[in-house]
């Protein structure tokens, strides 16, 4: 028998003998199979349903009922043996499905934030696409033009860099060794993005014989950032496996994901610094084919020192 409990249901139960009989009780829209009555937890319903506003259909919370109904007359016997539930019992039950609706009304929330991240970063992401493709399409009309009027097309001055420590500490006076650590640059190997200024050519002109730089493209930055990209999350190193490190260490600058991120950091955007300071120093691996001279300058067929666009190259060797 499947039934809605209510007012003019309890007065049956009490005049119906229930013995031997299975009951099925509609408990907050799901069915329990709750068994034999207990008939002595039958005034605490009484005075629930007294209280009510309106005489009707009403839903009992489980924990009320749950006490009335055994699965056997052996389980009745027992908690007729044991006598009422302690106070304390109850409390920390109502605690417990207390926590479990919190936890579920988080977990609800949580999945509808992720749902509109979700839009949210597939359409930056397609936005920053139509971008970068407009720029290249704009470069290569400004080339084509330069061309037509016999004269050549000047990049604009770069507004990032990114540098690659390649030597170590030998020989190293005490002032390259501050500027290297104010860098990040702590091991042979390492690399990180800088923005262009007067301060920082003046310390990469004095720490030119230990370190190369250039000026990496999109594909690099990308290659860079999710291949090798970790974050810094409460001073530890976090692999960027997932959009929400990238949020929880730079939502509140507005940068959300990975594709943000890179775009801050290609554009050197206003926030670049937070951006640059959440990324960890990437870990390259020896280049492929190895280095040709680092103690000579690039110009000279070594390896220190600004190789611009070439930067590239070395970036594809070493990632």
């Amino acid at each position: 028998m499947v039934v809605r409990l209510n007012e003019e249901l309890i007065i049956l139960l009490l005049l119906f003998p229930f013995h031997e009989t299975k009951l099925f009780l509609s408990i907050e829209f799901s069915i329990f199979e709750l068994g034999f009555l207990d008939l002595d937890h039958l005034p605490k319903i009484f005075g629930y349903l007294q209280h009510l506003p309106e005489k009707g259909d009403a839903l009992l919370p489980s924990r009320l009922l749950a006490p009335c109904f055994f699965h056997s007359s052996e389980e009745m016997a027992d908690a007729a043996k044991v006598g009422p539930i302690p106070e304390s019992v109850l409390k920390k039950q109502k605690r417990n499905e207390e926590w479990a609706l919190a936890k579920t009304q988080d977990a609800e929330a949580l999945k509808k934030k992720n749902a509109a991240n979700r839009k949210l970063i597939f359409n930056r992401a397609k936005k920053y696409t139509e971008e970068y493709e407009a720029q290249q399409r704009e470069l290569i009309q400004l080339k084509r033009e330069a061309r037509l009027k016999g004269g050549f097309y000047v990049n604009p001055e770069p507004k990032m860099l990114f540098i690659i420590r390649i030597r170590g500490i030998n020989a190293m006076d005490p002032k390259s060794k501050k500027i290297l650590q104010l860098l990040r640059l702590r091991q042979i190997f390492n690399g990180v993005f800088l923005k262009v200024n007067k301060a920082t050519l003046n310390m990469l002109h004095r720490v030119e014989p230990y370190v190369t730089y250039g000026y990496p493209n999109l594909k690099s930055v990308k290659e860079l950032i999710y291949k090798r990209g970790y974050g810094k999350l409460n001073k530890q190193r976090i692999p960027l496996t997932d959009n929400s490190i990238v949020e929880q260490g730079l939502g509140k600058h507005g940068i959300i994901c990975v594709e943000d991120l890179i775009h801050e950091i290609l554009t050197a955007g206003p926030h670049f610094k937070e951006a640059n300071n959440f990324l960890w120093p990437f870990k390259l691996k020896a280049p492929l084919g190895g280095l040709k001279k680092k103690r000579n300058h690039y110009v000279e067929g070594g390896d220190a020192g600004n190789r611009e666009d070439y930067i590239n190259e070395l970036i594809r060797r070493m990632n």
